[in-house]
Order: C-alpha cells, then structure tokens, then sequence
C-alpha cells in the first residue's frame, strides 16, 4: 500500500522542512521541494513560495538569535558581512555559511527588513533554479 499525503499536506511539509534547513538544524528542504513538484506539478508556484518564505523565516530566526549575542569585538570572519551588509545575504542559502551568514547579521545588528528581503532573494532564486530541474 502506498501513501501519498494530499497537495495540503506537502506543502505544509515543505514550509516546516524549508523553516528548518534554514535554522543550524540540518535538513535538506531541496528534496522536499523536488518531491512535492514531481507530485503536484501544479503547485509549482505554491511550492516555490513556501519553500521561500518557509526558508526566509527559518534565516530570521537565526538573525534574532544573533541579535541576542552580546556585540562584543568582532572577529575577522565576519569581514564579508562587514564589507558588503545586506547584500551578502543574498547567499544565505549556501550550505554551511548560510546559517552562520543570518547568525552574523543579526550579531551585527544589519536592518531586518533588508536582511529579509536579500535573503529571500537569494534563497527565492535558488529554489527556483532547483524547480527548474523538474522540467
């Protein structure tokens, strides 16, 4: 016996594992993604934007935690943050750094709404070039 849960119930499951695999939890929100395109084709554009904000939401979290960490003398690392701000989150969606890249701006106290806004960008962009496989 099969089971394939309905379009509802996938995407609900891709905005939860999108929200996770953007938080230091380890996840891979990308084959959720594939899984429900490759069920429901249909809810392409539904799918990308969970996917997004769901992945978005999980890096804000991540922001706020860093906003709560004492700003005490940065270390050299955070250089890339430093030098370009925002838009360095703009590859927030990269494995490994990704996370430490929200982490750090929130740490750094970066604007919230543009933090979110180049994250969303970026990770908005990757989702759809992982969709694109699909066809």
């Amino acid at each position: 016996m099969e089971f394939m849960p309905d379009a509802e119930t996938s995407l609900t499951g891709l905005l939860i594992a999108s929200f996770l695999a953007a938080t230091l939890l380890p996840g891979g929100s990308e084959a959720v993604l594939l899984a429900v395109l490759a069920a429901y084709p249909e809810q392409r554009d539904t799918a990308l934007l969970l996917a997004t904000a769901g992945n978005t939401a999980g890096g804000m979290a991540s922001y706020w935690m860093g906003r709560f960490i004492p700003p005490h003398t940065l270390p050299p690392r955070l250089d890339l943050m430093r030098r370009h701000g925002t838009p360095a989150l703009l590859l927030s969606w990269v494995p490994l750094i990704g996370d430490a890249m929200c982490v750090a701006a929130g740490w750094l106290r970066l604007p919230p709404w543009r933090s979110a806004a180049m994250m969303a960008a970026g990770k908005g962009a990757r989702y759809a070039a992982v969709a694109g496989l699909m066809t």
